[in-house]
């Protein structure tokens, strides 16, 4: 019965999301940017699918893929081969046969969008078309891992202050707004000039300082449900606290929590890209949405680097905003029509 129930509950959020036609592009919107995101090394690459040499058929970038993960090795005949250059039989590349970090000074620099590069080259030579895609996986895994932080931080000390009040409440409460006045971009960039540039440093700081508002969230709505009479019973019961929390309370309250994570991606993302833009706490040789963008600051010719990159923030951010908004929608009885 109430595995019933909660398919049903789901049917009608499904039907009431499905109401709202920019939620819903923004949803298939997403799911194509993960795809390219997981796909990238599929989709720009200088290694290629297959390539017959002497005979032989090598899967380079499958072995590629395996040697990261230390399933395998590189045959002695592929190992710091360039492939294009590489007498062969036959070889298939993807379509777009280049990587982001693959300077070549031979090439034309600020190359404007051509059939061969088709989003066109920075200063470097380097494909932009390439540093997009793989620019998104570096978006797309911040804006994730970020939000998987603050949600994980948000539920555990939101749960802790709503759930049992008194000095606890009021201890954590104090925790929050402290940590609201700890100014992120300044803790960046004193994180920046004490330790080398790490993506992950960025990610640990914006996951550690944006909690806030989550844990607000699940404040407020243990504090609704933590009164009602299914608590009551499960305490009556002999249940732990910690599973009429996790167990009873929370499924109940993930809808806001669900929302607020949406807009957490979409704020990473941005902070990110702006950081990037920056040349903060990003990896100089790590090519993303934002250090794109900041090579066309000193060379307002190169439009196409403003403007793909701009885009591809712009539409990512707006994604997931408009979906954060459809799902906030569908999960509030109050709006149903």
């Amino acid at each position: 019965m109430n595995n019933e129930r909660s398919q049903s509950y789901r049917a009608l959020v499904w039907r009431q999301f499905r109401k709202n036609r920019r939620a819903v592009a923004s949803l298939y919107g997403i799911f194509a940017l993960l795809g390219v995101a997981l796909f990238a090394d599929l989709i720009a690459n200088d290694m290629p699918y297959y390539v017959v040499m002497n005979g032989r058929t090598y899967f380079p970038i499958a072995i590629d893929y395996g040697a990261r993960l230390g399933l395998v090795s590189w045959p002695g005949a592929l190992r710091g081969v360039d492939f294009k250059k590489l007498p062969n039989e036959g070889a298939l590349f993807p379509p777009i046969p280049y990587l982001p970090r693959r300077a070549d000074l031979s090439e034309e620099s600020f190359s404007p969008p051509t059939a061969r590069h088709w989003l066109g080259t920075d200063q470097l030579g380097r494909d932009v078309a390439s540093g997009m895609v793989h620019g998104a996986r570096i978006s797309l895994t911040i804006g994730i891992v970020v939000a998987g932080i603050q949600l994980t931080v948000g539920i555990l000390l939101g749960g802790l202050a709503g759930y049992y009040g008194g000095w606890v409440d009021l201890a954590l409460s104090r925790v929050f707004e402290l940590m609201l006045a700890i100014p992120t971009f300044f803790l960046i960039l004193t994180v920046a000039a004490v330790l080398p540039p790490s993506i992950y440093n960025v990610m640990a700081i914006l996951g550690l300082t944006g909690w806030i508002g989550v844990a607000r969230f699940v404040r407020s709505e243990f504090f609704k449900l933590r009164g009602l009479d299914f608590v009551t019973a499960a305490r009556g019961l002999g249940v732990s606290s910690s599973a009429v929390m996790f167990r009873h309370i929370l499924p109940n309250a993930l809808a806001p929590v669900l929302v607020s994570a949406s807009f957490s991606v979409a704020s990473a993302i941005l902070a990110e890209s702006a950081l990037s833009f920056l040349g903060i706490g990003v990896p100089a040789d790590l090519v993303t949405w934002g250090s794109i963008l900041a090579v066309s600051e000193q060379n307002t010719f190169a439009w196409w680097l403003a403007v793909f990159p701009g885009f591809a923030i712009f539409a990512t951010v707006t994604a997931y905003n408009l979906f954060g908004d459809g799902l906030r929608d569908a999960l509030d009885p109050r709006l149903k029509v």
